[in-house]
């Protein structure tokens, strides 16, 4: 489902600077980054003109911080697919298994707490025995054995600093050719602190990715400079007024959580009445409520922004609501990648081709354009959208090839639009 709401006030660029483009990507666990893969994927190959690796500005949040860190440092939606969904790159070894290791260290730290804590509940048993047998009471003592976290997400940083410290790119926000931005949430005070940002940008990137990506209850907080972070998505959903208000002319915003409408999913015939989501238990429920919680957040801000950026054509592109298949998948599932990725894609090409007419004046005005040609066949899969693997490369060779980008990009005759220095970052 696609979400256009043209500027009501586009002005015009002067001839000395091209239109300036931000891409926002919320979070959605693992199968949430595999849908926001697939739609970028569709985006980059069906929109003339748009490179997604040299945008003015991106923000991510949760696992959308993981694409919008490689999207910045120039890896592209193609590598991307060859790394995460058919394994075939040879830059990005992944390996789901990293990412769902037991956090076996705080497990053992807080059980050694338990010896102390039954003796002194076994003192309390025994002076007030009713007292110390009341559920409340069991929890206030021996809720702190719980971990914070199922799962060890120190995984997740080492991968991304591995892959963000060769070939030429980097895991520090200060040497980027763009503005990156990555949110997440302190747990003790519930402030929304954007790394990348002055006072914040010494953080490596991969280590702002972990603390955004700390889903309560999954991971645990990550501690940076003696505060600890969890999921930016606590306390918005897309966080787009961190590229909106950066002086952009055209946002691009992807969000793969949408509640399910069962009234909207199709049914074949004869099909009887589907049951309903309280059928598939307390799994289901919570998803729903997920779902519902984080769409509704970000509905709210999408209204606004209309009125705060009058200036900005703004496009988000989302699951349909009807999706029954989508919504059945498990939320932190990695087996189904391909399976997400190929519905997003295939979801993002069809909003795409039946809001052609609407879209084409809206990305003329930025010198883009539809490829409605490549747009027209239905089946197309994600896979046909990626060329043969090229040429295994050595660190090498992958920088060469990488400076030599930036030598024929500095050389075409007309000045990217996509590329600056830091110097001149703006910072509002």
């Amino acid at each position: 489902m696609l979400s256009l709401h043209p500027a009501r006030k586009r002005s015009k660029h002067p001839a000395r600077r091209t239109p300036r483009i931000g891409l926002a990507i919320a979070g959605g666990g693992p199968i949430g980054a595999m849908y926001e893969l697939g739609a970028l994927r569709a985006i980059d190959e069906a929109i003339e003109g748009l490179d997604l690796t040299r945008l003015d500005c991106y923000v991510g949040v949760s696992s959308g911080a993981f694409l919008a860190a490689g999207l910045a440092n120039r890896i592209g939606t193609e590598e991307m697919c060859r790394g995460f969904i058919t394994g075939t790159s040879d830059d990005i070894g992944f390996r789901p298994e990293t990412f769902l290791r037991p956090n076996t260290g705080e497990y053992l730290r807080r059980m050694a707490r338990l010896p102390a804590l039954s003796l002194a509940w076994g003192r309390r048993l025994a002076a007030h025995p009713a007292r110390a047998l009341r559920w409340s009471e069991l929890m206030a003592r021996f809720g702190g054995l719980l971990p914070t976290g199922m799962f060890d997400n120190r995984a997740l940083e080492r991968f991304l600093h591995d892959v963000l410290s060769r070939r030429g790119r980097s895991n520090d926000f200060r040497n980027l050719d763009t503005d990156l931005f990555v949110v997440a949430v302190d747990l003790d005070t519930g402030e929304a602190v954007r790394f990348g940002e002055p006072g914040w940008d010494d953080v490596p990137i991969s280590k702002a990715v972990q603390a955004s990506g700390a889903l309560p209850g999954l991971y645990p907080p990550v501690e940076i400079n003696g505060r600890h972070f969890l999921d930016g998505a606590l306390r918005r959903t897309m966080h787009a007024s961190t590229v909106l208000e950066r002086g952009i002319d055209l946002m691009i915003g992807i969000n793969p959580l949408v509640p399910f409408d069962a009234s909207r999913a199709p049914r074949r015939s004869g099909e009887a009445e589907p049951l309903g989501l309280a059928e598939g238990g307390l799994p289901a429920v919570l998803s729903q409520t997920l779902r519902t919680l984080l769409q509704s957040r970000m509905q709210i801000g999408m209204e606004k922004y209309p009125q705060q950026y009058p200036e900005v054509d703004q496009l988000v592109f989302e699951p349909n609501a009807g999706d029954s298949e989508l919504f059945s998948i498990n939320l932190f599932s990695f087996s189904a990648r391909q399976r997400v990725c190929e519905l997003a894609y295939r979801n993002t090409r069809a909003d795409l081709r039946a809001r052609a007419a609407e879209l084409r004046p809206v990305l003329a005005a930025h010198g883009l354009r539809l490829r409605e040609e490549l747009l027209a066949d239905p089946q197309r899969s994600i896979l046909d959208s990626l060329q043969p693997p090229p040429p295994r490369s050595t660190e090498t060779t992958a920088r060469l090839r990488r400076a030599l980008d930036d030598a024929e990009r500095l050389l075409a005759p007309a000045p990217s639009p996509r590329r600056r220095t830091r110097s001149t970052r703006r910072v509002v």
